[in-house]
């Protein structure tokens, strides 16, 4: 599990071996510790993947006790809005793609280290593309096909 504070680039991350809901409450509390209180947080999880994990009773309870955690759930054509996703694009480009790992203890320490290194050179996600090309994308998506039957 990853979040990224899209104001300063930071990674908060955990490797864990499973992504189920125990893991993920194990997550959120850890965002928690490491947050100031009066800060709100805004969680995308990943559009697919471990869809029962954020939606699990317990997860629904931590949830509602802990107020200022807000899930929202994209659709599968908007995941590039979320900019983790974009970082663990990059994760697997730079340090993880044609490497040779021995062992899931060996991949964890380059995941790690990478956090680690990532963190000690911040530098806040700016966009590159045009708003009207962002908005141009975004209303093609958006846009039914017709077929004929």
């Amino acid at each position: 599990f990853a979040a990224l504070n899209v104001l300063d680039g930071t990674v908060t991350s955990v490797c864990l071996a499973r992504h189920r809901h125990e893991e993920f409450l194990r997550f959120l509390r850890l965002i928690d510790r490491q947050t100031p209180p009066d800060t709100d947080l805004h969680l995308i999880p990943p559009v697919g993947r471990d869809y029962g994990t954020h939606r699990h009773a317990k997860v629904r309870q931590w949830l509602q006790a802990h107020r200022r955690f807000h899930l929202h759930f994209t659709s599968t054509g908007s995941c590039w809005l979320n900019l983790v996703e974009r970082w663990f694009a990059e994760l697997t480009r730079k340090r993880i793609r044609r490497g040779v790992f021995r062992s899931v203890k060996d991949l964890k320490t380059v995941i790690e280290q990478y956090i680690r290194t990532h963190n000690q050179n911040l530098r806040p996600f700016v966009w590159t593309k045009k708003v009207e090309d962002i908005v141009q994308k975004v209303s093609h998506r958006k846009a039914t096909p017709v077929t004929k039957h």
